[in-house]
């Protein structure tokens, strides 16, 4: 038989307690509304001083991002402290399953260091050409984990950042100039001034070749089949490709006109 006594004790008990426990969780959800209000607030006015001071974007992203997280992390701990939850051994338990987690994610903490360095130390930018891991492409962008590239061939690579900051790299965009080396292979019986003369008229004459520093022709090697020559023109990045190819095709035009059939290749 059901007591009703003892069930109006217990509502009444109930009912007693949800009163008496109702300003720590109003107080509670206010702290977690009006924090997330103000998270966002701080977020917003980081990012402004931080553009305000020409952070490049990809850094203005990612301490943002970071900035956000520690702030809700801190926010929860109050949330729960304000609520009555012993928040020692709730850090305790935090502790823990954060090991766990990064023991089981070497590899994604390792290319997420890699990708801080990157950001912080700046050994290329978005918008740079690139070698590294075998592949030459523009950056388009770089994300906490991975950097992700566009190659000539318009294919997407991704590279792991704790890779890509552990090895070498080549910058192909970090000066406003740049080398060419075009080597050409001509016959031990060739006139070698007049070679050097009709290709270095090539270098001058080409509008996308600076004189400064000047170009020049050196002797590269001696082999059994003949001469190596190295044409070194330079020019602006943004003209590399088109003044390297021009120079090679000129060149290999000009010889057949002297009647010399070399062997050409550039190393770019």
């Amino acid at each position: 038989m059901i007591d009703s006594e003892k069930i109006s004790n217990y509502a009444e008990r109930f009912i007693n307690g949800i009163i008496d426990y109702s300003p720590r969780l109003i107080s509670a959800f206010l702290i977690l509304f009006i924090g997330l209000w103000l998270i966002r607030l701080l977020n917003r006015v980081a990012q402004r001083i931080m553009t305000k001071k020409n952070l490049e974007p990809t850094l203005t992203t990612f301490l943002a991002n970071i900035l956000i997280w520690v702030l809700r992390v801190l926010l929860f701990v109050i949330f729960i402290s304000q609520l009555g939850v012993e928040t020692s051994s709730f850090v305790a338990i935090l502790g823990a399953a954060g090991l766990a987690i990064g023991l089981s994610l070497q590899g994604s903490l390792s290319n997420f260091a890699g990708g801080v360095l990157i950001i912080l130390f700046k050994p290329f930018r978005v918008g740079d050409t690139i070698e590294a891991q075998a592949e030459t492409a523009k950056v388009l962008e770089i994300q906490i984990f991975t950097t992700k590239l566009l190659t000539a061939s318009n294919q997407i690579v991704y590279i792991p950042n704790g890779i890509l900051s552990n090895n070498k790299i080549k910058n192909f965009s970090q000066n406003d100039m740049r080398r060419a080396d075009i080597i050409v292979k001509i016959n031990y019986d060739t006139n070698i001034k007049v070679v050097k003369d009709k290709l270095m008229t090539i270098m001058k004459n080409h509008p996308q070749v600076l004189q400064n520093p000047a170009p020049a022709i050196v002797v590269n090697d001696l082999t059994d089949t003949g001469i190596n020559l190295i044409l070194r023109p330079w020019s602006k990045n943004e003209n590399f490709g088109s003044m390297s190819s021009d120079v090679l095709e000129f060149s290999l035009r000009e010889l057949e006109t002297l009647e010399i059939h070399p062997f050409a290749k550039a190393n770019i």
